[in-house]
């Protein structure tokens, strides 16, 4: 039987589950001791540094370190905290905690930028991580493990039995000889609503390879349009955000004096009902806002893919952009980071290019005649110019669609340097 590395496609899927009572009280002790043993790593990690830095050979420190050594892993954690011995408690979650937290130091030494491994605090969101196992079976499928699909509505999971599920999973299941279950995580967000997340592997593509579309578009990301595409399509901002926030300030008002009534009164916020009712409208508001976001770019990112067989986009670092105060609350309601990584990942899934561009003079340069505005003592265009003329060739441009231009010919020579000597693109229509 092959592992999952070992499987060529890989393919993630997330379900709404809902569980009952006992249940939930099953993934709330499953989230805490994988919280717990994260935690604990952590703090053993940092005292094995502090200890290191001792150059004395000291015995009480040496011993220090072979116990604290010791301790990282699932066995021996469980022994030194009886309260881990739980029979509701899934040993892989245990092992998954750990191995989640040397991820977490791999990731940061390659990526700086995420830090060092930090401890998770209690939070109303709860997650852990199990793993289906095929024990004395000579093929996986979805529906012979230990995690496995009883019918299109139902679903075992270890520890937890059958949950119902609710989801676009049908087309998997027609096909579930061919599909391997490898990781799952169990969710459940600050709205109160449960999740499954299900990393599939096989050895066939999990969507159909599509035909030629002999198009390719680039797209400028804005805010005054949420996109504007080399081929004059424009697609409005939905500002999913602004059309709520008045909605969400007075719900917060309101969260904010039941926050201070009860501790006035000494009341703790988890035991103050006319609170938790609160917090759980607040969280529902902001879930209909990142839902209605998130179907939004799916099915903007999966209409494009699907009708070009080249993307050219701007490498935008929302990070960096988000520092500007004036404009921060816009483009994080816009979702451009998010935008990206689907398009992406749908690019490699239906077989299609996505190429990313430095965002460098592409809405200064006029893509006739490639005058760039700001040199030969002209001014740089501002947010506000939404159209301008060149000065040099005195074409009108419409500021967007002459940026979307400029970001297509700068993905067409990024494309051609990265092929062979000699090799030419057989694109008829650049779309202009």
């Amino acid at each position: 039987m092959k592992s999952m590395a070992q499987l060529e496609y890989h393919y993630g899927l997330k379900v709404r589950i809902y569980p009952s009572d006992h249940q939930k009280q099953i993934i709330k002790v499953n989230s805490d001791a994988s919280r717990f043993i994260y935690n604990e790593m952590v703090a053993i990690g940092k005292e094995l540094w502090q200890l290191s830095r001792v150059r004395l050979p000291i015995d009480t420190v040496q011993d220090r370190i072979q116990q604290l050594k010791l301790r990282r892993n699932a066995k021996q954690m469980s022994n030194h905290f009886q309260f881990l011995e739980d029979k509701r408690i899934d040993s892989l979650a245990k092992a998954n905690a750990i191995q989640n937290y040397y991820k977490a130091w791999k990731t940061f030494r390659k990526v700086h930028g995420t830090g060092v491994p930090k401890f998770h605090r209690k939070s109303y969101a709860w997650r852990y991580q199990t793993n289906c196992q095929y024990l004395k079976q000579k093929t996986a499928r979805l529906t012979n493990g230990t995690v496995f699909f009883e019918d299109c509505r139902h679903i075992v999971l270890p520890k937890l039995g059958r949950l119902r599920v609710k989801g676009s999973h049908q087309r998997l299941l027609d096909r579930q000889n061919e599909i391997r279950i490898g990781t799952v995580t169990i969710t459940k967000d600050a709205a109160d609503r449960f999740f499954v997340s299900l990393q599939l592997g096989s050895d066939t593509p999990f969507v159909s390879k599509l035909n030629r579309a002999d198009r390719q578009i680039g797209i400028d990301l804005n805010t005054e349009n949420f996109l504007t595409a080399s081929d004059g399509q424009i697609i409005a901002n939905p500002r999913y955000y602004r059309t709520i926030k008045g909605k969400l300030a007075k719900a917060q008002r309101i969260l904010s004096r039941r926050q201070r009534r009860a501790k006035k009164k000494q009341r703790s916020l988890r035991e103050s009902k006319n609170y938790q009712k609160q917090r759980l409208l607040v969280a529902k508001i902001h879930a209909r806002v990142f839902d209605r976001r998130h179907d939004f770019l799916q099915r903007t990112s999966t209409t494009l893919i699907k009708n070009q067989d080249l993307v050219v986009a701007e490498e935008l670092r929302s990070k960096n952009l988000l520092k500007n105060h004036a404009l921060a609350m816009s483009i994080a309601d816009v979702g451009w980071r998010s935008f990206l990584n689907m398009l992406a990942y749908k690019a490699d899934l239906y077989g299609r290019q996505f190429i990313t561009v430095s965002p460098e003079n592409t809405t200064q340069t006029c893509h006739d005649c490639g005058f760039v505005m700001g040199s030969d003592g002209t001014e740089k265009l501002t947010l506000a110019d939404r159209k301008w003329t060149c000065p040099q060739c005195h074409t009108h441009h419409i500021r967007d669609h002459n940026a979307a231009l400029n970001i297509l010919e700068k993905g067409f020579r990024k494309q051609q340097k990265a092929q062979p000597k000699g090799w030419t693109h057989s694109y008829g229509n650049l779309g202009m």
